[in-house]
């Protein structure tokens, strides 16, 4: 898709970026890692030990660092961010700090970069609040209010958001932002929803879901969410411009999500229900077409193949 880059991914120690790196280093020049190893999905990855890939742990809020880190590199995707719904709570002021404040330091070591070629920011769907059925980039956005955790980690996305296009309209930086729809797979590292079922699915445990289980997600695997990472740099109709990236064809409730992860993995566990303990999304459907007509993005990878496979990963058998 491209070659020949020294690239720099921010957060690649992480469920993305470490994917990203196996995708990338084949091609590329360099690939440069950058991360605090807070979480660690590049353990165990074909990444690790490859001639072509340097890693530096950094805290993403040290300015100096972050400039160092970008300093002769090409393009960068800056993925690091404080994320998860019940990290975020715990840590507000460092989920705002770390992707507000940590992006400021990104696109400042990036205006010095005469050769750069691509800032691809990994923002999120949660900047569309609770109800993003069939959603275009168009769409406001709607962050809920200040006082509930949730919404710190959307408000410090879509004030990212707004930073990379200043950036681009003041500094004429070559950025580009992505918002992500539900993103799982192998490797995947904190909480998300998939990764937590089969968990409990392969070792017979309750499945909980809090609420009624009727909320709508669409999910994407995480090779297609790299894949779309990757066109973003290679459009050239992509730069100044933001896209959503997901999988739109198969809408799922969480319960039948639950449902569909115990029938996979051949598994007794029960599906049980607990009392909600915060505010929750409605509906979280992607549009796409903005992203097939100018990145040529199209998700391969369906439901069940992407459970399988995550399932085979963590130990299941088929």
């Amino acid at each position: 898709m491209f070659e020949g880059a020294r690239i720099l991914i921010t957060g690649g120690a992480g469920f993305i970026g470490s994917y990203l790196a196996e995708r990338l280093l084949p091609d590329n020049d360099i690939i440069t890692i950058f991360d605090n190893f807070s979480r660690d999905a590049l353990r165990g990855s074909e990444a690790v030990g490859h001639p072509r890939l340097r890693v530096i742990e950094g805290d993403i809020l040290d300015a100096e660092a972050v400039a160092r880190a970008v300093e002769g590199h090409d393009v960068v995707f800056h993925c690091a961010a404080i994320a998860g719904i019940d990290t975020v709570g715990r840590s507000p002021v460092t989920t705002l700090k770390v992707n507000m404040l940590g992006s400021v330091n990104v696109l400042d070591a990036a205006i010095a970069q005469t050769q750069m070629r691509r800032i691809v920011c990994f923002s999120t769907s949660e900047v569309y609040g609770r109800q993003a059925n069939r959603v275009t980039e168009d769409v406001d956005a709607r962050v809920g209010p200040p006082g509930e955790p949730r919404w710190t980690y959307a408000a410090g996305k879509l004030a990212e958001e707004h930073l990379a296009s200043a950036y681009h309209i003041e500094h004429g930086l070559p950025t580009v932002i992505l918002r992500p729809f539900n993103v799982y797979g192998p490797r995947q590292v904190g909480e998300g929803a998939i990764r937590s079922f089969v968990l409990k699915a392969l070792s017979g445990e309750p499945i909980e879901i809090r609420g009624d289980g009727n909320a709508v997600r669409a999910w994407t695997y995480v090779d297609d969410m790299v894949d779309g990472a990757c066109r973003a740099v290679a459009a050239s109709g992509a730069i100044g411009d933001h896209f959503n990236l997901g999988n739109p064809n198969e809408p799922i409730t969480v319960t039948d999500l639950a449902s569909k992860v115990v029938f996979l993995a051949s598994s007794s566990s029960e599906i049980v229900f607990k009392r909600a303990n915060g505010v929750d999304v409605a509906e979280r459907v992607p549009n796409i077409d903005k992203a097939r007509a100018i990145l040529g993005f199209s998700p391969s990878v369906d439901l069940d193949e992407g459970i399988s496979l995550t399932i085979k990963a963590l130990g299941g058998r088929q």
